[in-house]
């Protein structure tokens, strides 16, 4: 266990998060993250803007009761890697004809991520340009100014696909980020943007550029690769079989972990080669209308163990969103979500233990 997590189950009192201070938790021993020399944390879209925006950048809020009782379990990780689904700023005009505009006021979004224990986010999606290049800019120096790592975005096509490199616990993880809509968002050589690509495994291009990325973080020798993916439409329960495809390919080219996210609704676990796929990984904190059928208010932590930067355990922790915030989620919620996750990971041949409300994957 790395020196920060055994300080965070012994820490008692109160605790200073981002210059916001808040109730510690009470010390929990979670022990299942015990076993393994590191533990990170993967989740899906994480939207701060709009009604979630109001609620929580008001004078007096506590940033860290967006993560509500799921924050001990985040804290307990060496860290956690999200999709920042919105920017980080106060200014900007907005880009034309869209539906949905998010933004987040970095002075409390910062330090919410802080709370929740997130080490990179992924800024390769279709919101972070919907305030323009400013407010784009406006959340790469929030994010550098929080010392939270970034990928996906950046003032050229070459900046934006740069991968990132962090240190979490005690070994080295390297992202590459890319998205596939909206090409309008792709970062330009005369304006910044997004690293876009069409996740097409027919396309030499598209290889060709997401390869070249790969190369690049294979070159700092990280103990572990991530490629980080927005891809695919929303509201769908199994991926296109391109996306299967394509998520297979990243792995051949040395990527460790798929981390997916876009669909809104967590899709199935795939284990490819010495690969580990996590086709999308649903929503974590966002403020829209829950589809009663689909139950996009319902996901997974998405916990990764590892030995000596060796995959070794997927532990799904079952989560809800209610009312802008996320917690842990109640019985019923968990037994839709573990019967949700079976099915959807039927087509991969992928089969779980249960232990309490988890579900867990032996890699």
């Amino acid at each position: 266990m790395s020196g920060g997590r055994r300080r965070f189950l012994a820490a008692a009192g109160t605790a200073v998060l981002g210059g916001c201070t808040a109730p510690a938790a009470e010390p929990t021993a979670f022990e299942d993250h015990e076993r393994y020399d590191t533990t990170i944390g993967f989740a899906g879209d994480t939207m701060l803007g709009r009604n979630v925006d109001g609620r929580y950048g008001r004078a007096g809020v506590d940033p860290a009761t967006v993560w509500g009782d799921l924050q001990p379990r985040l804290q307990s990780l060496d860290g956690v890697c999200c999709n920042l689904e919105c920017c980080l700023s106060r200014r900007g005009d907005r880009f034309p004809d869209r539906t949905y505009y998010f933004r987040a006021d970095p002075e409390w979004a910062v330090p919410a991520l802080e709370a929740g224990n997130v080490k990179f986010a992924s800024l390769a999606n279709n919101h972070m340009l919907d305030y323009g290049p400013a407010a784009l800019r406006d959340t790469v120096d929030a994010l550098e100014d929080g010392g939270i790592g970034y990928a996906g975005a950046g003032e050229s096509p070459a900046t934006a696909r740069e991968p990132a490199t962090v240190s979490v616990g005690d070994i080295d993880v390297a992202v590459v980020s890319f998205a596939d809509h909206y090409s309008e968002y792709g970062a330009t050589n005369d304006r910044p943007g997004t690293a876009y690509v069409e996740f097409d495994p027919e396309s030499s291009d598209s290889r060709r550029i997401v390869g070249e990325a790969i190369d690049r973080a294979n070159a700092s020798e990280p103990d572990l690769l991530v490629a980080s993916v927005h891809w695919g439409p929303n509201w769908v329960e199994y991926p296109d079989e391109d996306y299967v495809t394509f998520s297979h390919w990243l792995v051949d080219q040395g990527v460790d972990l798929v981390h997916g996210h876009s669909a809104h609704v967590v899709q199935g676990v795939e284990r490819y080669g010495d690969g580990l796929i996590l086709h999308d990984t649903g929503d974590i904190v966002d403020d829209y209308i829950t589809k009663e059928k689909l139950r996009n208010d319902r996901s997974f932590l998405f916990e990764v163990g590892l030995e000596s930067g060796s995959l070794e355990e997927l532990r799904l922790v079952p989560v809800a969103i209610d009312d802008r915030a996320v917690s842990r989620a109640d019985e019923n919620a968990a037994a839709w979500l573990r019967e949700t996750m079976r099915d959807r990971s039927n087509p991969f041949e992928t089969t779980y233990e249960r232990d309490g409300d988890d579900l867990v994957l032996s890699l």
